[in-house]
């Protein structure tokens, strides 16, 4: 490890001193972290905020064995220390700007990364927009487009398709040829999400979405379901798939188990049913994520095809209000804070 400029001994950071509501959450100054071998230390510019973190806040997402255990899973900001990976020896140069993700400690003015975990910061976009898009961008590429990039004219049915994780895959999937249909609470929502490129967005307060899936795709069905709500949407979940289709689960917002799941709808229509985390996923899973994207995606964001979405963004010192807004469920795009 170099160092190629004075570090502070200390800084600010965001500590969680205990689980529970926003009041838990308190910014203290505390030493500034180490790299290890494979890992730099960035100077944080902007931190996304994500709903693990309510839930680690909250209790309810505990994180790995070996992870940090502060808050803060995506950054952007620039190498300060850096190293040499363990694996292909790639070396991120002091000053590199680069969006990261994190293994916890992003609501921080530094932060530890591995090296495997970072990007380019992308042609165009400022911090805030950079630091909102490695947590939707890996969980989206790796759940719809890994091992194999969807056909043209898939039909995919995004869940929650305002939500950071929303418009980054409906984007994406319309991007690469697929007829998107999403999911998402109010007329205002519904209209983001066709100007992004579905085909379709259904009003779920208003409508069944089922009833709906079924009369958009002349009851043949989608191919493709990206869900965050999980037991509550699992059997309507079922019937929206088209035969061979794929449900995959990414959250549990409506709960981790399913009444009177229909099995036997699943062995008959040849249905696959999977699901993932990304926090849990081992490093070389991260990395090759990160290389697929920077293949693929990266060119997107660098033309404009693709863009983040920002809801609203907050200095550090207000992260319990962030958090509320994301909570209240009332944001379209990221909700990121500024370090």
């Amino acid at each position: 490890m170099i160092s190629y400029q004075t570090i502070p001994t200390s800084m600010n950071a965001i500590i969680a001193v205990g689980h529970g509501e926003v009041d838990v959450l308190q910014k203290q100054n505390i030493p500034v972290p180490h790299p290890n071998q494979g890992e730099v230390l960035v100077r944080v510019m902007a931190a996304g905020v994500n709903r693990p973190d309510i839930m680690q806040r909250k209790g309810l997402y505990p994180p790995p064995a070996g992870a940090c255990p502060r808050l803060g899973l995506e950054i952007a900001g620039e190498v300060v220390v850096c190293g040499t990976s363990e694996g292909d020896g790639k070396i991120l140069p002091h000053g590199s700007r680069v969006c990261a993700l994190t293994n916890g400690g992003g609501y921080a003015e530094y932060c530890v990364v591995p090296i495997g975990q970072c990007l380019p910061w992308p042609k165009g976009l400022t911090a805030v927009q950079a630091a909102a898009l490695p947590e939707a961008c890996f969980t989206v590429w790796s759940n719809l487009f890994m091992p194999t990039i969807l056909p043209t004219g898939t039909r995919v049915l995004i869940h929650g398709g305002a939500s950071g994780i929303g418009t980054m895959a409906i984007q994406l999937v319309h991007a690469f040829g697929g007829e998107v249909y999403t999911t998402a609470g109010t007329e205002k929502k519904c209209a983001l999400c066709k100007e992004l490129g579905a085909v379709a967005a259904i009003n779920y307060r208003e409508e069944d979405f089922l009833s709906r899936i079924r009369a958009l795709t002349d009851d043949m069905g989608v191919n493709v379901i990206l869900d965050i709500i999980g037991g509550s949407y699992f059997n309507r979940n079922l019937k929206s798939l088209a035969t061979d289709g794929k449900l995959v689960i990414i959250a549990l917002q409506g709960g981790a188990k399913a009444d009177q799941a229909d099995l036997s709808r699943i062995m008959t229509r040849r249905l696959t049913v999977t699901g993932s985390t990304l926090r849990a996923r081992n490093k070389a899973n991260k990395i090759c994520i990160a290389q697929d994207l920077y293949k693929h995606v990266w060119p997107l964001l660098e033309a404009g095809t693709v863009i983040p979405l920002i809801h609203a963004v907050f200095p550090l010192d207000r992260v319990a209000d962030a958090h509320q807004i994301m909570e209240d469920g009332q944001h379209s795009g990221k909700i990121v804070l500024e370090c």
